[in-house]
């Protein structure tokens, strides 16, 4: 009796912080996060590139350390600016992610301890080349997560559009 009066109910289930509009959440991955995503391994990955350079002496201290400090501060700021995007946006597990590389950037800025001194370059190599090791790991591992959420949007929209 129950089943003959009770309407007809149609469970759609949506993709995580798409609120109806995956063309947005499209949008946030593919124009926001994955160049910028990009942009920060490639610069990440030349960094140690210099850095090894340096270290088996095929480059000399000023033109590693002034190679290196060009891409010190665009990276600061595209990486408070995607983290304050995530955060905008609502996508919570990206943020988060992207706080403590962003919040560490900012004690550095902050210290003036940002940029590779030319005179202490040697000292401070093996540190450097871990720090940018680590960060090149972390980096890659944001793209892994950035490329998965981008086709799995992809998905998500065309399936949405055959609807």
């Amino acid at each position: 009796m129950l089943s003959e009066c009770s309407p007809m109910v149609e469970v759609v289930i949506l993709p995580p912080t798409t609120y109806g509009l995956p063309q947005l959440e499209l949008f946030f991955w593919l124009i926001i996060c994955f160049p910028f995503h990009i942009a920060f391994l490639a610069s990440s990955f030349y960094q140690v590139l210099m850095l090894s350079d340096l270290e088996a002496d095929f480059i000399n201290p000023y033109d590693a350390s002034s190679r290196i400090n060009y891409f010190i501060v665009p990276e600061f700021i595209g990486q408070g600016l995607l983290c304050a995007f995530c955060l905008l946006t609502g996508h919570w597990i990206m943020f988060l992610m992207t706080v403590p590389v962003t919040c560490y950037h900012m004690m550095l800025y902050m210290k003036q301890q940002h940029l590779i001194d030319v005179t202490e370059v040697f000292r401070v190599l093996n540190s450097e080349k871990k720090f940018r090791l680590a960060k090149l790991a972390y980096y890659l591992t944001i793209i892994i997560i950035t490329v998965f959420r981008l086709v799995l949007m992809l998905v998500y929209y065309l399936d949405s559009e055959d609807e």
